[in-house]
């Protein structure tokens, strides 16, 4: 299990060597924790600032800003501008909201004393002296800073009793000097004498020092944190804002410290996490799913006394159901599925034309995979109907409706035609891009739909899709990366003809030919911002990398490309959305032999921050990303061609932007599951698959190892059949002719046999896998992947082969187009 101790020890997340004076300087806003109304009320949502506080209006109940009415009892002086000495900062901000001017802070008490030969450093002086005068051996010589301050107390409380003549716990001006002149401290060369005691640190000016002042000028710190409170356990919807309170409590408390995953949040200037109060809360503002994990709080100097709170994000759920409408006729089967995804997860149930349908087990009717498909074996006149699948958790709820037409073919009602051509004929097929063309193949019934040829014309241009090339003979197709945009196109590459096509799923032509750089080779869809990015090598060298961007890419119109500032290019990376995440905002860009990754905002295609690898000597090749606790894994480049040798990932948390660590001794290439649940990496030297698993409080653990026994080339995650939120990893050999199937849940494997031999890395120069594996979407049981000369249809459901179509020569780039 990573990340679940209170006090991380990676150098990372290590206190910079700073002194108090410094970390004053660090603004300190007072926190609106007490003044929020734990029912969500107006001030929950109401930011008020410094020195201010939210309250509710008796007569309109609106939330209204005023001036703080009193700060909690910390003693961490500074001066304001104003020429005022404060006894923290929440004063210096209430006072100037009281005024209703500006007063910052000045962080010195010297600036009360310009002038006087008892500055502070010789008042520090004094101070240091009295307290060597003390009876020594009480240093243990123990390097716990809780433990020395006890030892400290000791000696602080020891002096308090010897300069107290008449014992009556104060020290006043007499029994000062009377001490002084016994002691001859007056010979001293100090300019500060022991009536300075009483200037500097008698704060409620009534001529005595308490026990309590003494305490206070010598720095005493007097810390606890019950038992029962070191750690705190607390539970957030999505959407919302929370504050975490520091529970460590005590005289003269420093500053409080909050950590996440081992790194210092107090001095990172973060959109989401913008407030350390006075009495040291975290607030977070709209809380997302990347804030959960494992946040830990303590005393500024004191880190052996933390606490460690658990944030766990619930998110409502959120449902696909498929297919929306179906016709089928008397005597066949139908299954309606239903996905739901939240956070917990949500409980299933279907509802029949409004009323329950609490189906008991039988061949007609019954509920598979925790209710997410229900599968009518043996459909009837009656079973015609609206279906509604309801999804609930702790949180919300969510329904969708999936219609049921049972009727003859020849009645030819709207439903049937539109569910026939349309769900069968254009959508819910894969596009197979080989040497002679395009395949459309629908794959339940091995069917080739229709055949491109390389020598039809583009409909724009009226260009032949695949011209010959000089040089090149025979005539062939060469193609490199392919991407679904909307179901509505196709967008593929050609490296060799410095273009990308586009293709209309609906007419299934080639409509436009898109001029990019030269050797096109990688395509990614941002779905957030509708746009396909393009990675072009400007050489089969990689000698002038760029990277494009195609904007309004569903949009049907003749498209162009927008070159981005970034030069050297070596990948990107675009976290994937899902139904719980439907916006990306930012994408990272890899650098040539650089020991960095480049975050870059995915609307405006400007560098928003770099984040150096250089500390852990890696050059990242590949990224996978996270939307449970932000977590980003980074392959990095070996260095050397000993597989032995290389490093393990690198973890990045998204809400710092900060290197956390590596990811164990995990080494490879990072892949992640939809939900986020589960991440990937197949490992090249053993053959072994490492998973792990991502809980709903953002901890990351080891969850099992699979041994597949094989070098895998790529690798893809199909929804389990008979769990809902579980997956069935596929991984297709690049050497060799095995596929496997692994069960993530229970580890069970299962390898499929004699699949030919795969395209030799050689003749596949495009980078990326040498023998590719895709699925047929969220619903589709189905997946193919290409030999050198044929390609397969696999039966994912069964876990068996479906069928071979033979003639398709180098058909390593395929996309899915269709909803299931």
């Amino acid at each position: 299990m990573l990340f679940s101790t209170c006090c991380f020890s990676e150098s990372t997340g290590s206190l910079p060597a700073l002194t108090l004076a410094f970390f004053l300087s660090i603004p300190v806003s007072v926190s609106v924790s007490s003044h929020l109304n734990p029912d969500g009320g107006p001030c929950r949502r109401t930011y008020c600032g410094r020195g201010r506080q939210c309250v509710l209006l008796e007569v309109t109940g609106r939330a209204e800003c005023v001036c703080q009415e009193k700060c909690r009892p910390t003693f961490v002086p500074v001066c304001g501008s104003d020429g005022r000495f404060y006894e923290n900062h929440c004063e210096v901000y209430r006072t100037a909201c009281l005024q209703k001017r500006r007063i910052y802070v000045v962080h010195s008490k010297d600036c009360f004393f310009k002038g006087d030969r008892c500055t502070m450093a010789e008042y520090n002086k004094l101070k240091s002296m009295l307290l060597d005068m003390q009876p020594k051996g009480l240093n243990g010589g123990d390097n716990n800073t809780l433990r020395d301050m006890d030892q400290k107390r000791a000696l602080v409380d020891t002096m308090f009793k010897y300069l107290d003549v008449d014992r009556d716990g104060r020290l006043g001006s007499d029994e000062l000097a009377q001490i002084s002149m016994k002691e001859h401290l007056e010979d001293s060369l100090l300019e500060c004498t022991m009536q300075d005691l009483l200037r500097y640190d008698d704060y409620n000016n009534d001529g005595h020092l308490t026990l309590h002042e003494f305490y206070t000028a010598f720095q005493v710190v007097q810390l606890s944190l019950a038992e029962d409170q070191r750690m705190s356990i607390s539970t957030v919807t999505v959407g919302l804002s929370t504050v975490l309170s520091c529970a460590i409590q005590g005289t003269l408390r420093p500053p409080i410290i909050w950590k996440r995953n081992g790194i210092i949040l107090n001095f990172l200037d973060l959109e989401d996490i913008n407030d350390f109060g006075d009495d040291g809360s975290l607030y977070i503002t709209k809380v997302t799913t990347i804030h959960m994990g494992n946040y830990s709080c303590h005393a500024y100097g004191y880190e052996e006394l933390c606490q460690t709170h658990v944030l766990q994000v619930n998110v409502p759920p959120v449902i696909l159901v498929y297919p929306e409408t179906q016709a089928q006729e008397p005597g066949v089967s139908a299954s309606l599925h239903c996905h739901a995804d939240g956070i917990p997860d949500p409980k299933i149930l279907w509802l029949k034309n409004g009323m329950d349908l609490q189906p008991r087990p039988s061949k007609q009717l019954s509920l598979i995979a925790n209710g997410s498909e229900l599968h009518i074996g043996s459909v009837r006149y009656e079973d015609t109907g609206a279906y509604t699948c309801i999804a609930k958790n702790e949180v919300g709820v969510d329904e969708d409706i999936s219609s049921l037409f049972v009727e003859d073919s020849a009645r030819k009602t709207l439903a049937n035609i539109l569910w026939r051509e349309e769900g069968l004929s254009v959508g819910n097929m894969f596009y197979v891009f080989s040497d002679e063309g395009v395949t459309v193949l629908q794959p339940s019934e091995c069917e080739i739909r229709k055949h491109i040829e390389r020598t039809e014309r583009i409909v724009a241009s009226y260009e032949e899709m695949c011209p010959k090339s000089e040089g090149v003979s025979p005539q062939h197709c060469s193609w490199s990366s392919a991407v679904s945009v909307r179901d509505k196109y196709i967008y593929v590459t050609q490296p060799l003809q410095k273009r990308l096509l586009v293709i209309d799923t609906q007419a299934q032509k080639v409509v436009q030919a898109v001029e990019t750089d030269p050797f096109p080779v990688k395509l990614l869809y941002d779905k957030s911002h509708d746009q396909v990015w393009v990675l072009s090598w400007g050489s089969m060298e990689k000698s002038h990398p760029t990277l494009q961007v195609i904007p309004q890419a569903s949009v049907g119109e003749m498209h162009h490309t927008i070159r981005t500032p970034f030069q050297r290019v070596d990948d990107f990376f675009i976290p994937p959305t899902n139904l719980i995440i439907t916006h990306v905002r930012f994408g990272f860009v890899f650098l040539k032999s650089e020991p960095a990754v480049h975050k870059i905002d995915l609307e405006t295609f400007h560098r928003v921050k770099t984040i150096s690898l250089k500390t852990y000597s890696c050059v990242p090749v590949s990224m996978a990303y996270t939307h449970l606790s932000g977590f980003y894994f980074i392959q990095c480049q070996s260095q050397s061609r000993d597989p032995s040798s290389a490093q393990p990932q690198l973890l990045i948390d998204s809400v710092t932007d900060t290197v956390i660590g590596p990811n164990l001794n995990i080494t490879g290439q990072p892949y992640v599951s939809p939900n986020g649940r589960y991440i990937v990496t197949p490992d090249q030297q053993s053959g072994k698959v490492r998973v792990q698993t991502v809980s709903f409080q953002g901890v990351l653990g080891l969850s099992r190892e699979l041994d597949t026994s094989l070098l895998v080339s790529d690798l893809v995650f199909q929804p389990s059949f008979t769990e809902s939120n579980q997956y069935t990893v596929v991984a297709a050999s690049g050497s060799g002719m095995d596929l496997v199937f692994s069960d993530l849940a229970s580890g069970h494997s299962e390898v499929l046999k004699s699949l030919k031999e795969p395209l030799s890395p050689h003749t596949w120069p495009w980078g990326g896998p040498n023998r590719v594996v895709v699925s047929s979407g969220l619903f589709g049981q189905y997946l193919v992947t290409p030999s050198a000369e044929s390609l397969f249809v696999l039966n994912g459901k069964q876990k068996t082969p479906h069928c071979e179509v033979s003639d398709i020569k180098r058909g390593n780039t395929v996309v899915w187009v269709g909803e299931v």
